[in-house]
């Protein structure tokens, strides 16, 4: 009885955390504030610091947005599995814990990345004047990893999180486990989505509108019988608007 009920307590306080992150992210973009989301205010908030702090709290946020409600599935069988277990509630923390924690560090990873690209940018006069090639160049490369292997490869374990956690869940040290399966998955994820999430940083980090539209193909790809089909469409769209934007020389 006492499992039941603490069930019914994990659902509504997870799905409570997304809409707060949700809620979160449009307030803060409605405020002074919300330029340290955006891809062209990132000057901003370089060179570390509080402002550099700031920018990670807003990525951390969109991931626990967009992100944790496409693994909903496997954290909801992962509370099955350990639900008679006392420390259930700990293992499901350490399971989204690892999970997130590979979506924060490649956002660090990203800004870092990105922080180059505007150096370069400043280094050189080409760039200076075209820098719509970047954004371009960054929807093309989501468009063609749409078609690879290795996105396929990574989407098919997100999309059976029963096999994936029989796969890693073999007792024994549970909290090193739960964190691991926690980061094994967000690795699997990250290589299923990463080329997705980094249309953020060329449609505006924080713009809650691609946040939605992203976050929901995301969620159709991963959970949905039919969701598989739609990698090679979307692809084909973001290689033909990315060669719109070459074409017309706009972004």
């Amino acid at each position: 009885m006492w499992a039941s009920s603490d069930r019914r307590l994990f659902t509504p306080l997870l799905i409570g955390l997304i809409a707060l992150a949700w809620l979160t992210l449009w307030v803060w973009g409605q405020s002074p504030y919300g330029r340290f989301l955006s891809h062209h205010s990132l000057d901003e908030v370089r060179g570390g610091g509080l402002l550099m702090l700031v920018f990670v709290a807003g990525w951390t946020l969109m991931i626990v947005a967009m992100m944790l409600p496409t693994s909903l599935p496997l954290v909801m069988l992962f509370r099955t599995v350990v639900r008679r277990r006392p420390e259930r509630g700990r293992l499901a923390t350490l399971l989204i814990a690892g999970y997130l924690g590979v979506w924060i560090l490649f956002g660090a990873l990203v800004y870092i990345g990105d922080w180059g690209l505007h150096e370069a940018v400043e280094q050189s006069p080409w760039l200076r004047a075209n820098a719509w090639v970047i954004g371009a160049a960054t929807i093309l490369l989501a468009g063609l990893y749409q078609f690879t292997p290795l996105k396929y490869h990574c989407l098919d374990k997100c999309r059976s999180p029963l096999s994936f956690i029989t796969e890693r869940w073999r007792g024994g040290h549970e909290g090193k486990r739960a964190l691991g399966l926690g980061v094994s998955h967000g690795l699997f994820c990250l290589g299923c989505c990463w080329s997705l999430m980094l249309l953020m940083f060329a449609v505006g980090v924080g713009n809650i509108g691609w946040m939605l539209a992203l976050g929901g193909v995301m969620a159709l790809e991963k959970n949905v019988p039919w969701g598989r089909r739609l990698s090679a469409p979307l692809g084909a769209v973001l290689v033909g608007w990315a060669a719109y934007l070459f074409q017309s020389g706009l972004i």
